[in-house]
Formats: C-alpha cells, structure tokens, sequence
C-alpha cells in the first residue's frame, strides 16, 4: 500500500485536479479540437473530495457553439441540485470567457482554478467582482499546450476565443 509523506491537509488538491483538466485539454487536442479542459470537483463535509464532471472544448468535433471546456464539464457532471454547486471548484486549463465565467456564476460555483491567463484572459475580475475566489496557477503544461496550439491554428483559435485580428 503506498503511503503519502505530507498528511492529508497538505495535498495540493488544486495541483491533481488541474493536472486531470489537462489531461483533458490533451484529449480534446486529440480529438483534433482545442486543448482546453475543465474539471468539476465537490468538497464534501469532511474535506473529501469527488470529481463530478469532466469535460474538454469540443466545438470543432461536435459543430458546437457552445461546447468550451467548462461547459462540458458542467454537461458531464449532469443535473445537480443548486446546494452542490456552492461547494465545488471548477479547475479549467484556461481563464474562462465570459459565457464560461457566467455558467460559473449562474450556478453559484464559489471557487475556480485556472491553469494559465497568459495566452488568453478571460473574464476573471468579473468573477472575482461577483465573489467567486480565483486562483491562476501559470501552469507550464498548461501555457504550453495553448501556446503551441495557437502557433499552429491560429485561425480556429481566432474563431473560438472571438479573438479576430480583423
């Protein structure tokens, strides 16, 4: 049985979980779509922790307007009661846009954490103005994947982020 040397209180949570949105940013890059993952995570009385949906940007696979990273994983994780929501962390690969950002809010998600804010910035201080607590890690995994997948398609991205150079 493998045994941790830090107890428990000293897990870096916030590491795993997001470490799992990238794994899913990496399907999602697979599946010749955009590498940007989500993971839905519930802090249960006691500290447990349950993953209740994961998800990863498919618009280009599904012809979706829609279908970012947190909001699959939203779609994933099902119908929930508005009682769980309110003790879950969204962990994004990321900064969630603003459609994200509002699905955040409309489900009174209290905490998000985002993997990386240096290829897009999305629409954190609102979240932050509206309460929600936002942790940016600058994960190197994370920038990277985003960095190289926008040298490459840099068109696709232009469409997805809403970022058009015209």
């Amino acid at each position: 049985m493998a045994t941790s040397s830090l107890p428990p209180s000293h897990i870096d949570h916030d590491a795993i979980y997001l470490q799992q949105a990238l794994i899913e940013a990496q399907q999602g890059l697979e599946e010749g779509g955009i590498p940007i993952g989500a993971v839905l995570v519930l802090r249960e009385a006691g500290g447990t922790r349950r993953v209740l949906g994961k998800g990863h940007n498919r618009r280009v696979q599904k012809g979706s307007a829609i279908l970012h990273g947190e909001t699959d994983c939203l779609e994933n994780a099902g119908r929930l009661p508005a009682s769980v929501y309110k003790m879950c962390t969204m962990y994004t690969t990321l900064s969630p846009c603003s459609m994200c950002s509002g699905a955040i809010l409309l489900f009174g998600i209290p905490r998000v954490v985002v993997g990386e804010n240096k290829t897009f910035m999305g629409a954190e201080d609102y979240l932050s103005a509206q309460g929600v607590e936002v942790i940016v890690k600058q994960d190197e995994g994370c920038v990277q994947i985003m960095t190289e997948f926008i040298k490459e398609n840099a068109e696709l991205w232009e469409e997805d982020s809403g970022q058009s150079k015209e």
